[in-house]
């Protein structure tokens, strides 16, 4: 499948455009980037949180550089066969990044349907 850049970084912004308003205010400190592959060796990675998840934030939590979300174009784009596909996939990545950042694990997030 092919997608440029522009177009896929739409369909990341509508996919956080369907998260609640609610869930979205209660975000902190986070920002969410696209790019068009991983670094390092984990190149089929569709999605990346880092950072301190709300849930590991202390009374000493402060002075840090925001939390970086960030959606990989290429890989989804590699396992999605049309427009529909990427859209879904989209969906789901933002979903599952956007609960590591509320401190909901990989685990969890598999039993919940959004792996």
């Amino acid at each position: 499948m092919e997608m440029t850049p522009e177009r896929f970084e739409e369909l990341v912004a509508d996919a956080l455009d369907r998260i609640p308003s609610p869930l979205m205010s209660m975000m902190d400190n986070v920002v969410i980037l696209v790019e068009d592959e991983p670094e390092g060796e984990e190149k089929n990675l569709l999605g990346l949180y880092e950072g301190h998840a709300l849930t590991d934030r202390g009374w000493e939590y402060g002075g840090v550089l925001p939390d970086k979300i960030t959606i990989f174009r290429l890989p989804t784009l590699s396992i999605c066969d049309t427009e529909a596909e990427v859209v879904a996939e989209v969906a789901v990545t933002v979903v599952h990044e956007i609960a590591h950042h509320f401190g909901i694990d990989d685990a969890r997030l598999h039993a919940l349907g959004w792996g």
